[in-house]
């Protein structure tokens, strides 16, 4: 069983998946935060390698990615910085990265890099299912879990393939569009997340625009899992002391509790 398999294997558990761009706004801050979001209930973490064409974020992430890229962070950097982290981090660690880096680096230079490193699972946004079956038989091969993602107006079609092929999880995007916090989440997303868990074996991960204690709990009655990022991101510019994000990050912990019992 692998470490994400691990995350979901407490029965009615929801998993806490907050996201953190590597190198911001310092590479110590990142080394500083994972440990603490592990020890306040967070189940796997995503770190985001900067990217200077992020098409998926909205403006807290393009921000953060935009300072890391003028601070020299490369994906080799983040790379070691995994490798640091899985020193003192028992949970998963995932990459959030896109297409054009992990092509750049060689599919299998790079997964096999992340599995010295201790990164036990690969997002890529602007990878189709379609065009995965490279990247998919290289990640195979080094025990690193491709996890696709899923959006609103995808067809049966398309999650029947992406239930086919996604490994971890499932990441489902909340609202069409980028992520970001957001006031309000998509009127249709109870009928969008069960037209998909009729299809799919996989945990379900609802992410993009989730910003309160009260929206996670919207989406711990019906998925799997709850992805925040651009949320973490603010509350780390607002206070270096992480003291806001330990508040928070406790208070979605606290949230997805009452819904784990059920």
């Amino acid at each position: 069983m692998s470490r994400i398999d691990s995350a979901f294997a407490r029965k009615g558990h929801k998993a806490l998946i907050p996201y953190v761009t590597v190198g911001y706004p310092s590479v110590e801050a990142t080394l500083k935060v994972v440990p603490l979001l592990a020890q306040n209930g967070c189940d796997i973490v995503e770190l985001g390698i900067p990217f200077s064409d992020p098409l998926a974020d909205g403006a807290t992430i393009q921000k953060a990615s935009f300072h890391a890229l003028q601070n020299s962070v490369t994906p080799q950097l983040c790379l070691d910085a995994a490798k640091q982290l899985r020193k003192t981090v028992d949970i998963p660690l995932v990459f959030m990265t896109y297409y054009n880096p992990v092509f750049s680096y060689g599919f299998e230079k790079f997964c096999r890099a992340c599995h010295d490193s201790g990164v036990d699972g690969l997002i890529i946004p602007d990878l189709p299912p379609e065009e995965g079956s490279e990247l998919e038989s290289v990640t195979q091969k080094y025990g690193i879990d491709l996890i696709y993602l899923l959006a609103p107006t995808s067809t049966e079609e398309r999650i029947r393939l992406v239930a086919r092929k996604s490994r971890g999880f499932i990441y489902m995007v909340s609202v069409t569009g980028v992520t970001g916090a957001r006031n309000n989440l998509s009127a249709n997303l109870e009928e969008f997340v069960s037209r998909v868990r009729k299809l799919a074996n996989q945990p379900l991960c609802v992410g993009f625009g989730i910003s309160t204690p009260e929206q996670a709990g919207r989406v711990a009655r019906i998925a799997d899992g709850v992805i925040v990022g651009s949320r973490i991101i603010q509350l780390m510019e607002e206070d270096d002391s992480l003291s806001k994000v330990e508040e928070f990050v406790k208070g979605l912990r606290e949230v997805l509790d009452t819904y784990s019992s059920l």
